[in-house]
């Protein structure tokens, strides 16, 4: 019997194998939507990393409620600082991304804004959106609360969590607990509120504490290969890294005065080969406010907070980036910004 195709009916047999195959990216499946898609895709599948024996990574997200941890937590389990943190609540804007790779093991762990329960803003909106996405796709949610305490806030955070994915409830700063023995109870009502897979009562700024977290964590990795280089710690770039550390010592350096609504963007992020240093990055940042007596308070008397800000951010973005760094900032007044939409986008918020 003929195999022989006519033109047309090889056509839609080869249209219809391009349209059947799925885009492969770690961790995630894309079908391609018609035919002028598929169309785009490459004629030949994209490789798939080989399984190493023994090796294991999967994402791990990191939520709870503004102001419990969460940022430091992350640095801790990293291993460096990758996300700002401030007593400010709602400091973390963004998902951030941090990469531990240890032994066979690599845990990808995504922090979240605070959930917001307050003002409606556009800019909370779209805090809230990121965290819903981060927990929709992860192979562990760690769900982190003050040790001892339970609120409102708390309950919505873990009212978005997705059945199936396991849960460790992480009672962090336990430090601050003075009476243990109050914990075991408060433990027993946190079982009833939610099927938790294990409790961990810890201080994120204990390493061992850290250490313990790290082992119990590794059970729930699906064995597959790393998604990321074993040098990496971030999938965040340099000038993002920037942006934060501009914004942190802002929030740091003006305290509950200034309002958490002040952003920080980059306008300029420029690599030159360096005489003493093996690298030079020359940067310049717009710290945007919302009202001219935030401008005022940003500046400071005689420009000083201002300069505090550039020489503190400066000297971090030296150590964390190991380079020469030359900073200049300014302060611009965009009144309403968190509302706009529009400008939340423009800002970098998605």
């Amino acid at each position: 019997m003929s195999t022989d195709k006519t033109p047309g009916e090889a056509e839609r047999t080869a249209h219809e194998q391009i349209v059947r195959r799925p885009v492969q990216i770690a961790g995630v499946t894309i079908q391609p939507r018609d035919s002028a898609e598929a169309a785009a895709l490459p004629a030949e599948p994209l490789p798939v990393p080989a399984v190493v024996e023994g090796q294991r990574c999967g994402l791990v997200a990191i939520v709870g409620k503004p102001n419990v941890g969460k940022s430091t937590l992350l640095n801790a389990l990293v291993g460096q600082k990758i996300s700002i943190t401030s007593r400010k609540a709602q400091t973390t804007r963004h998902r951030i991304t941090g990469i531990r790779t240890q032994g066979a093991n690599q845990f990808v762990f995504v922090d979240t804004p605070g959930f917001q329960t307050i003002h409606g803003t556009a800019l909370n909106k779209s805090l809230n959106k990121t965290v819903v996405g981060a927990v929709g796709d992860v192979d562990l949610v760690l769900f982190v609360v003050e040790a001892g305490s339970f609120t409102n806030a708390d309950a919505k955070v873990l009212a978005l969590l997705k059945p199936g994915i396991p849960v460790l409830l992480v009672a962090n700063k336990l430090d601050n607990v003075h009476r243990r023995a109050e914990i075991a109870p408060w433990l027993r009502e946190m079982q009833e509120r939610h099927a938790f897979t294990e409790f961990v009562p810890m201080s994120a700024k204990q390493p061992k504490d850290i250490e313990r977290l790290l082992d119990i964590c590794e059970k729930y990795l699906p064995e597959q290969p790393w998604w990321h280089g074993e040098d990496e710690l971030t999938d965040r770039s340099e000038k993002f890294l920037a942006s934060e550390m501009v914004r942190e010592k802002l929030f740091r350096l003006t305290g509950d005065e200034l309002p958490y609504t002040s952003t920080v963007v980059i306008d300029k992020f420029e690599e030159e080969a360096g005489r003493t240093a093996k690298r030079m990055l020359r940067i310049a940042a717009t710290i945007v406010v919302e009202r001219e007596g935030h401008k005022a308070m940003v500046i400071g008397d005689k420009g000083e907070k201002l300069k505090r800000i550039g020489t503190e951010t400066r000297m971090e973005l030296e150590k964390l980036l190991d380079a020469k760094v030359f900073i200049e900032l300014w302060v611009k007044v965009r009144s309403g910004w968190a509302d706009d939409e529009a400008r939340v986008r423009s800002f970098g918020y998605e």
